[in-house]
């Protein structure tokens, strides 16, 4: 969409937001020890054998993903891996090729994301009333729609990162924060209803824009879907309960502390966490928008002599979480983005550093937040226990090996990771 569009919308948008400080969409057309090793190529699309087309031919199934490592179980006395999760809200491709770029940073440096995809991404803006927003009349979004060529280049971007082992969820679509309609007033049929178009919009792109001959997503989307971020981080428990329902695995709408993660209503809360700010005593959310309101206001673009100093406060700040919790209690680090130019573009600057200089050090797993609650799955209920008991940056006393020295039950059966029964 065009640039002027998302500015006024981000700017109703980022209003709402910066009361609460909460992290907000305003658009995105706008092998060492426990990490993965290089990925070899893969092709743009799967061979034609293995292709089974799902409705209109906008989606597919094409078999496992690709790159997906098994989850292990930690073995007695094993230091857990340090996770780092880097994830993007209102995921799309425009013109400043900010998905593209970060997925060659990922792939350059071991590293799988989440994707959260809004779905108004992939509807034309001769189709918006297609969307019917609850409790908003018919083709309204507070992020605009697309164009051919936007949904054309956010699909292929969308067909790659499935294929190179990254997830895609959802940021839903119209992006309504605050009073007078926001998701914070959503019912739990709302969400559903929501959810559904979100879904919908992806499984028949090929429809509403026309372009019956390209190629498919190599992915059927309603199994791929477990997990979402709400905008605004705002109507997180009617959300949940939907989600639930709906047979979602986590949500991510929260604020945690640098705490292992626990359950809640049945998924797996893998919010994003409060990091040291540095030049401030209070902590900071890990997020680009977060880090903007607390340097510029909601002014998008500030004071250009700042921008690096800007851009290095979050990368250092981003930076002393993940050593807290590398060096002590070894909780996942979630860390959520925006494909967006602000403030000169520092945050996405800072964003690469941090993955460069994380993602490849001994013990890192660089991975999708889908990733991260499948190998939650796989331990043992009592060994999550103990790692709970952690407090923020605090390493067991006693060293990992005696302090997870204990012999873990038998997995239950189904969960991933869990060894194979004996005959």
């Amino acid at each position: 969409m065009a640039a002027t569009q998302r500015i006024a919308a981000g700017a109703v948008v980022a209003a709402l937001c910066a009361a609460s400080l909460a992290g907000c969409g305003i658009g995105s057309d706008g092998a060492k020890t426990g990490a993965p090793g290089p990925q070899k190529a893969k092709p743009a699309q799967p061979p034609k054998s293995v292709v089974r087309l799902i409705g209109d031919g906008s989606t597919s199934y094409t078999g496992a993903q690709p790159h997906l490592p098994r989850p292990e179980r930690l073995k007695p006395g094993q230091k857990p891996p340090q996770f780092v999760v880097f994830s993007w809200d209102g995921a799309g491709e425009d013109s400043q090729q900010l998905f593209s770029h970060f997925r060659k940073v990922a792939k350059a440096n071991h590293a799988t994301m989440t994707y959260f995809l809004s779905g108004v991404y992939m509807l034309p803006e001769d189709k918006r009333d297609e969307y019917k927003p609850p409790q908003h009349s018919p083709g309204r979004s507070d992020i605009g729609f697309n164009d051919a060529k936007g949904i054309a280049d956010t699909v292929k971007q969308l067909r790659l990162a499935w294929l190179e082992g990254n997830e895609i969820g959802t940021h839903f679509n119209g992006h309504f924060c605050g009073k007078g309609g926001g998701v914070g007033e959503w019912s739990v049929a709302d969400w559903k209803d929501e959810i559904a178009q979100a879904k919908q919009f992806v499984k028949s792109w090929k429809t509403n824009t026309g372009m019956k001959k390209a190629a498919a997503l190599p992915f059927d989307y309603d199994k791929e879907l477990v997990g979402a971020r709400t905008p605004c981080l705002e109507g997180q428990q009617n959300f949940m309960k939907a989600a639930r329902e709906l047979g979602f695995r986590y949500d991510t709408s929260g604020v945690n502390d640098q705490l292992w993660p626990k359950k809640k209503e049945g998924l797996w809360d893998l919010s994003m966490q409060l990091v040291p700010f540095p030049g401030h005593s209070y902590e900071q959310l890990t997020m680009d928008y977060n880090f903007m309101v607390n340097q510029s206001g909601t002014q998008t673009q500030g004071d250009p002599a700042k921008y690096q100093y800007w851009g290095d406060q979050m990368r250092d700040g981003l930076l002393k979480g993940f050593h807290r919790a590398y060096d002590g209690n070894r909780a996942p680090l979630v860390m959520g983005n925006h494909f967006e130019s602000w403030n000169g573009g520092t945050y996405m600057r800072a964003v690469d550093e941090v993955v460069e200089n994380v993602c490849n050090k001994p013990d890192v797993r660089c991975v999708s937040l889908r990733q991260l609650a499948d190998w939650l799955d796989a331990q043992d209920p009592q060994t999550l226990e103990k790692l709970h008991g952690l407090n923020v940056g605090e390493a067991p006393k006693q060293g990992w090996a005696s302090f997870l020295s204990g012999r873990p039950a038998p997995a239950p059966k189904g969960v991933p990771g869990a060894p194979a029964a004996k005959q």
